[in-house]
């Protein structure tokens, strides 16, 4: 299933919703949970909680599922944690310190930033897997498609470290795990390669967040904590089936479907967010991005003078 092409392109659209579902999801939590804008401890926490909970998760199924699954060897103990470090608490650090000095659409455009970085490290480090005319097109209607679904929006030419420097580091650490996920599913099964990646990362976010989180920083409800649920939900189900695809298919191909995730984003913000409405840019960027998906899966049609003379080989 993970190699059929039409099974690979739905689980790729439906790990974006997932992870586009959670843009309006973090936006109601933390006016749910009295999370202040500007409040970075208190947002790194609830995303170490998220995160946490999402690992606990994947590692609670494999306990109940495939038991034998669970342990990692001690060889691999030690590129795991790494791993766990950059791929949920370096990456999200830099994502939420460089978002909250951003306009919106810069926001966009600079964590898409890691799509075109990890085609540009798959051309160099795999021999199948080069950068060609189909893989240009698709980036580049994937990009304008980010545009598109954040046209109106602030857009400044200006940049800080602290800003526009933090949301580029977060797309550079996502290309490095997109290369590094794909070489570790290819030796430890990728729900346990996501379970503790997932856990490990969390714990280092909450070593961060915790000793510097200001009391009454975040005040849980009900629905709160139903909101962290499913916020943890989207990262368990979205990272473990994203890093079984992976394991199968090449990473510079499968980069194109991240450009989905801030459109879905913004669609799913115009559906349950008051103030957003869904306009025809957020279609002209669902179009575009449509187009880049489309050119990256291009096959064309055979040559007909090779199949004919592949006939008369056979006979």
């Amino acid at each position: 299933m993970f190699q059929n092409k039409w099974a690979v392109i739905g689980i790729a659209i439906f790990c974006s919703i997932l992870w586009g579902s959670a843009f309006p999801v973090l936006k109601i939590s933390y006016v749910e949970l009295q999370i202040a804008a500007n409040d970075t401890m208190a947002q790194i926490v609830f995303a170490g909680l998220r995160f946490l909970l999402a690992g606990l998760i994947l590692l609670l199924f494999l306990f109940f599922t495939n038991r034998s699954q669970l342990p990692v060897k001690s060889s691999h103990l030690f590129i795991l944690i790494l791993f766990g470090i950059i791929q949920t608490a370096v990456q999200y650090f830099f994502f939420y310190n460089g978002l909250s000095k951003v306009s919106g659409m810069q926001g966009a455009i600079l964590s898409s930033s890691g799509t075109f970085l990890a085609v540009i490290l798959a051309h160099f480090y795999y021999q199948d897997d080069h950068m060609n005319w189909k893989k240009a097109i698709g980036m580049i209607a994937g990009f304008a498609g980010i545009i598109a679904a954040n046209w109106g929006q602030e857009f400044q030419f200006q940049f800080q470290w602290s800003g526009e420097g933090f949301m580029i580091m977060s797309g550079l650490t996502s290309a490095i795990t997109t290369i590094m996920t794909k070489e570790l599913a290819s030796d430890i099964p990728p729900v346990t390669l996501t379970g503790w990646q997932l856990t490990i990362g969390s714990f280092a976010l909450l070593l961060v967040g915790f000793p510097q989180l200001s009391e009454s920083s975040i005040t849980f409800t009900p629905f709160g904590w139903g909101l962290l649920i499913y916020a943890a939900l989207i990262s368990s189900v979205a990272f473990a089936l994203w890093t079984t695809v992976l394991k199968f298919n090449k990473a510079g191909e499968m980069s194109i479907y991240s450009f989905l995730t801030p459109v879905f984003g913004a669609i799913l913000s115009a559906m349950f967010i008051p103030g957003e409405s869904f306009n025809l840019f957020i279609l002209a960027a669902l179009s575009l991005v449509a187009v880049g998906i489309i050119a990256i899966n291009y096959r064309g049609k055979p040559q007909l003078g090779r199949s004919r003379q592949m006939k008369r080989n056979v006979g």
